[in-house]
């Protein structure tokens, strides 16, 4: 009988656990799409080309400067799924 509830037991742990990756997964995929939609955003406010400054122009200004504000959406991003 305590083999019948040990297993039981462990179903019901995988189970959840395999609800919380699934939920994990799913928040993942929303805050990487909300990122990418606030880099084109950003990309399409600006008046250049900002992947063309950063890559081939070598503007490492920029890159540092969007480099921040990315991190700060990220950030921003993590709080709002976060709660």
């Amino acid at each position: 009988m305590n083999d019948i509830l040990g297993y039981g037991f462990l179903a019901a742990i995988k189970g959840v656990a395999l609800g919380q990756v699934l939920s994990s997964a799913i928040y993942s995929v929303i805050g990487i799409a909300m990122f990418l939609l606030a880099y084109w955003l950003l990309d399409k406010v600006t008046p250049f080309s900002v992947h063309r400054e950063i890559s081939e122009d070598q503007n490492t200004a920029l890159g540092i400067i969007i480099g921040s504000i990315m991190i700060a959406i990220a950030i921003i991003i993590h709080g709002a799924i976060a709660g």
